[in-house]
């Protein structure tokens, strides 16, 4: 069975998406997605008609908190986005847009390819990432674990 890598990462804006002062996050939105789907071994990410994900509302009560998740061909190809591409300067900026979170705020895990997470799947990982640290449940860039051995 071939195995990809699926990534949920949350955060709280510093204000609503309409704000000027998230402005340069907002126009920035497109062009980063873009990029993403350019980026060899990038599989789907979820998104609305709009072309993101920020109108998506996850968290009961909290229109600030937004989430991105998305599937990879590996922990390799994630990174290499992440870290070694022209979202490296924007994800440097991140302070500027969100609120520093005192908690887990990236899970990665491992799906059988062809597969596409779901919302409540995506959180319930990122919960038990919380709850039991990292393992086969979920992970992080710090502690990934392999992709599993068979089906």
């Amino acid at each position: 069975m071939t195995w990809h890598l699926a990534q949920l990462n949350i955060g709280r804006l510093r204000a609503p998406t309409g704000d000027p002062a998230t402005a340069d996050f907002m126009n920035n939105l497109d062009p980063i997605n873009a990029l993403a789907e350019a980026t060899p071994g990038f599989v789907w990410r979820l998104q609305t008609d709009e072309g993101n994900a920020t109108a998506i509302r996850a968290f009961d009560g909290d229109p600030l908190m937004i989430l991105n998740l998305s599937v990879w061909e590996s922990v390799e190809a994630l990174a290499d986005y992440v870290y070694r591409s022209d979202h490296t300067p924007f994800l440097r900026r991140r302070g500027e847009w969100f609120e520093r979170l005192n908690e887990v705020y990236l899970v990665l895990w491992w799906i059988p390819a062809g597969t596409v997470p779901t919302i409540e799947e995506a959180l319930a990982r990122l919960e038990h990432l919380k709850t039991s640290g990292p393992g086969p449940g979920g992970v992080t860039f710090r502690r990934p674990f392999p992709p599993p051995r068979g089906p």
